[in-house]
């Protein structure tokens, strides 16, 4: 079960039709507001943290996750 916020960042990935292998990057509020989630995510597997600051991919668990998140 993923948390509201976690769901947010999701819903952020499908928004800008993100697949596997492609970057997202996250600037300054939103990073921060929801640092715990991309953590818990990155632990989950399904989100990737890149070395390109504030930048995270999909796994392929994550993309089914955001087509699974309403």
């Amino acid at each position: 079960m993923l948390t509201e916020s976690e769901q947010a960042v999701l819903r952020d990935f499908r928004r800008f039709r993100v697949t596997t292998g492609q970057m997202l990057c996250f600037n300054g509020p939103q990073l921060e507001r929801h640092r715990e989630a991309f953590r818990r995510l990155t632990d989950k597997g399904l989100l990737i943290k890149d070395r390109f600051g504030g930048g995270y991919s999909l796994t392929p668990e994550g993309l089914a996750a955001v087509k699974a998140c309403a």
